[in-house]
């Protein structure tokens, strides 16, 4: 038998499993449910405050987001900033062991589409991930909130955002992509 820990992908129904059980653990033990969004919204408020933390305590979404009972503001590095960067340190760890880590500038299928530029993918990668932290603020939740967290509490909302994330993500994919693309061989 194969160790899992070299595999280069678990099983989703396992996986599926232990984002289950931490999220228990989570609302167990810290009366909390897992997100990652609201990080970022600390991570900005807190290099903000470095200069102007005035504008921060008068910010009403700041104080809505990151104030803290009894005045004053959370701290920046908490247990979701910590979930946050242990997601990248074990994604690294589990390419690394699953022989998959590689450096990939332009994916292959974005370079069939719009060519090898690296100052294009990234400034579309940028973009990109602008535009997801806004429409996962503007939600009050990302998808680890919404699609894990709400979506096992069976919350409408949660249920609505996820539904409406898979049918925008196909229309990108095809907007960007179209139906399939004939030069890629190679794509995983």
């Amino acid at each position: 038998m194969a160790n899992p820990i070299r595999l280069p992908r678990w099983s989703p129904y396992v996986v599926g499993a232990g984002i289950g059980i931490l999220s228990w653990a989570t609302f167990y033990f810290m009366n909390k449910a897992l997100g990652t969004s609201t990080s970022f919204v600390g991570a900005s408020g807190a290099l903000l405050c470095t200069v102007a933390c005035d504008h921060v305590e008068q910010n009403a979404y700041m104080v809505k987001t990151l104030g803290a009972k009894g005045g004053g503001f959370k701290p920046v590095f908490d247990w979701q900033m910590a979930l946050v960067l242990m997601m990248a340190i074990g994604a690294f760890i589990s390419a690394w062991f699953g022989r998959t880590f590689r450096v990939e500038r332009v994916p292959t299928l974005w370079q069939s589409r719009f060519g090898p530029s690296v100052a294009k993918r990234y400034a579309a990668a940028f973009v990109g991930g602008v535009i997801l932290i806004f429409g996962a603020r503007m939600a009050d939740g990302c998808t680890s909130g919404h699609g894990i967290s709400g979506g096992l509490q069976l919350a409408v909302s949660s249920w609505t955002f996820f539904a409406a994330m898979f049918a925008t993500g196909i229309i990108t994919a095809f907007a960007l992509y179209g139906r399939g693309s004939k030069e890629v061989t190679d794509v995983q």
